[in-house]
């Protein structure tokens, strides 16, 4: 039998080197997105406001709502869901629930570590402390663990109403929250995750 342990992540393709005009409007994120973490740490989250976060960026009221729904997606979005996509389908087959969390756990990891964005310390600090961007940062995280629920039924051939299936995931995600919660300013490493994973398939022993 195939040990699944600790999955070596294949990381993604770089893929083609983007256009112009896509450059420009990675640089109209980074700007606004730079713009928001200097004024947030100025003069506090609440007190920011989509206007002055425009202001600082060099770009308009309209411009800002182009790139970001509200204030809060500034921080919550990473703009990694078509690396996060292309992991999944490039899945490896065979892997059982274990192998498989732990490869996709490798995957996802090093893509947002790879990422200045995602893995900022400034905004990693800010979606562990302001109540509102918990709140929001909650509801997408939510989304995402359905969307990964249904990915691991179909990989395994099981129905996303399974109880044992939902009851697997539920306990996944709730050690991978609480080991995130415990990070204090960065990430903490790949091995704790895949750590904690071990326990899961040993029975949680002490």
């Amino acid at each position: 039998m195939t040990d699944n342990r600790h999955a070596a992540a294949s990381g993604t393709s770089p893929g083609p080197r983007p256009g112009l005009r896509e450059r420009q409007k990675a640089q109209t994120r980074a700007d606004i997105r730079a713009a928001a973490l200097e004024l947030f740490a100025k003069q506090g989250y609440e007190s920011t406001t989509v206007a002055q976060i425009a202001a600082r960026a060099n770009v308009s009221h309209t411009t800002f709502f182009r790139y970001f729904q509200s204030k809060e997606h500034v921080v919550i979005d990473d703009d990694l869901d078509a690396d996060r996509k292309r992991v999944l389908e490039n899945m490896p087959p065979g892997l059982d629930q274990f192998g498989l969390v732990r490869q996709m756990l490798s995957e996802m990891w090093t893509i947002t570590q790879s990422d200045p964005w995602a893995s900022n310390p400034e905004r990693f600090a800010i979606l562990r402390t302001e109540p509102a961007l918990r709140a929001t940062f909650q509801t997408e995280s939510d989304r995402a663990i359905a969307e990964g629920l249904d990915f691991i039924a179909a990989y395994l051939g099981s129905s996303p109403d399974d109880p044992k299936l939902r009851i697997f995931v539920a306990a996944l995600s709730g050690v991978m929250f609480h080991l995130a919660e415990s990070a204090t300013e960065h990430m903490l490493p790949l091995a704790a995750y895949l750590a904690a994973i071990d326990l899961m398939e040993e029975g949680f022993p002490l």
